[in-house]
């Protein structure tokens, strides 16, 4: 590599060093400063990433190919580092007091997280299958470990070890497939793979490989049939980290597998037709499981996994309009998602939890601002005009109409009417039932200041949601 090369691979990965760097330093300072520094663990946590998300928007103006082929820094990129960077400071704020009444409060929690920043900025800007995996373990290792984090609690400890044994098996898959892609093709880059096959591009080995490849990612999307992690994992851990892990883990294995689905070879394949079902069995499942659970947490989960099926359906549509509408989907998905757990994880206060949907019950006669804000985020993540949630499908259901898929569009309707009920069941919790006990939310500053922005984010969409999807299909032509 000459030093012009060098010097313009770390000038795109820019951003993933300063992340990086910013983790070791904080890791040494946090075995130098007093404890109980949660403050400043915060703010310096929340200042690198800051300093990223400055270096990415910089370096936004060009596509800027990096390390031999593995690594662009192009507007697609640019696109999801910003929901990335937009979930990690979120949970940081929220982690300000919920991690110092859970008693975890130290330099690694946040270590982790940045370094789980680090991996899906390197997935999201990765062309090369190895890249792809270098980013999507270095994410999860730290969600691993993350999940585990409340120590002392045996649902915590289940949770990350169900976590780590379904994950090595993904990962396992995923090799497979990188193998075999490299096995026919002769690389792993993805711009490499359709010039390198020379025979029929619907060759059935070709076909394996992606169903592996793409096997090992709706994994870490907790997509069917590799869902059965998402329930437990979410009640499991520390309830901010299950806030970042519903959004921008999801959002990193979209954004690999669209970039993977703009591969001309992959894209020449039937591969689609593998994905539509999964779409369809994933937002199903998660819909009708999600009707009897009494648990939020566990609701949330399967809302998330019914969420995943549905932007699934966006990669099915394909094109610049269904991957725009799918990047726009989880734009908006993180700022409704960050919203509702951030009220969860301001109900954690003294020995009550908030993870019981029945401890809802006449929240909006003690809470009338707050059970608003529930309103809002919920009707959102149902859909129900004219939130921003109702856009976020609208889009990929139009894209999917356009491109001929008229009865998948229709099941997306008829599942999304279902899995609208059990977010209406917890509104009526909220204002048709008598208050059953008293407390007092632990609304400090850091959570007023999220709820804030993700109810800014989740109206402010939802008032343009035209001028959003033009930026997300200027992302894909970008790219």
């Amino acid at each position: 590599m000459t030093d012009a090369a060098l010097y313009q691979s770390i000038l795109a990965s820019l951003p993933e060093i300063v992340v990086v760097t910013g983790a070791c330093i904080l890791l040494i300072l946090g075995q130098i400063v007093p404890k109980g520094s949660g403050h400043f663990l915060v703010w310096a946590s929340a200042a690198t990433v800051l300093v990223a998300a400055l270096a990415t928007l910089l370096l936004a103006g060009e596509v800027r190919p990096a390390y031999s082929g593995m690594f662009i820094a192009d507007r697609f990129a640019v696109f999801f580092k910003m929901v990335f960077y937009l979930s990690t400071i979120l949970t940081f704020l929220l982690s300000r007091k919920y991690a110092e009444i859970e008693e975890i409060a130290l330099s690694e929690y946040y270590v982790l997280l940045l370094f789980a920043l680090s991996g899906m900025m390197i997935m999201a800007s990765a062309t090369d299958l190895l890249s792809i995996y270098v980013g999507l373990e270095l994410m999860a290792l730290s969600t691993y470990v993350l999940t585990g984090f409340l120590r002392k609690e045996r649902r915590s400890n289940e949770a990350s070890l169900k976590y780590v044994v379904l994950g090595g098996v993904s990962t396992g898959i995923f090799l497979y497939g990188v193998s075999l892609i490299y096995g026919i093709t002769g690389t792993t880059q993805l711009h490499g793979m359709a010039a390198a096959v020379t025979g029929d591009p619907l060759d059935p080995g070709l076909l394996l490989a992606v169903v592996f490849i793409v096997a090992g990612l709706v994994f870490k999307v907790g997509a069917v049939p590799f869902h059965m992690w998402v329930p437990d994992v979410y009640e499991g851990a520390p309830t901010t980290i299950t806030a970042f892990m519903s959004v921008a883990p999801k959002a990193a294995g979209f954004a690999v597998i669209l970039r993977v689905f703009l591969n001309p070879l992959v894209a020449a394949s039937d591969a689609w037709i593998i994905v539509a079902v999964i779409a369809v069995v994933t937002m199903a499942l998660g819909s009708f499981v999600a009707l009897v659970q009494d648990n939020f947490k566990r609701l949330l989960a399967y809302s998330s996994i019914a969420h995943a099926g549905f932007a699934l359906f966006g990669v099915v549509a394909g094109g610049a309009d269904g991957i725009a509408g799918v990047m726009l989907y989880l734009l908006i998905y993180a700022f409704m998602n960050l919203g509702i757990f951030g009220i969860v994880i301001m109900m954690r206060n003294g020995d009550f939890s908030g993870e019981v949907i029945e401890d809802y019950a006449g929240f909006a006669k003690s809470h009338r601002g707050l059970a608003l804000l529930m309103l809002l985020y919920l009707f959102a993540l149902a859909g129900i005009p004219p939130t921003a949630g109702f856009f976020a499908k609208f889009y990929v259901l139009v894209a999917l109409v356009e491109r001929g898929f008229v009865t998948l569009a229709v099941i997306a309707v008829l599942l999304s009417a279902v899995a609208a009920y059990f977010y209406i069941r917890i509104v009526m919790v909220i204002y048709m039932r008598e208050p059953e006990r008293a407390f007092e939310p632990a609304l400090t500053p850091s959570v007023r200041a999220t709820l804030a922005l993700t109810a800014a984010g989740t109206i402010g969409i939802g008032l343009f949601p035209a001028w959003f999807l033009r930026l997300a299909q200027s992302s894909v032509f970008g790219s």
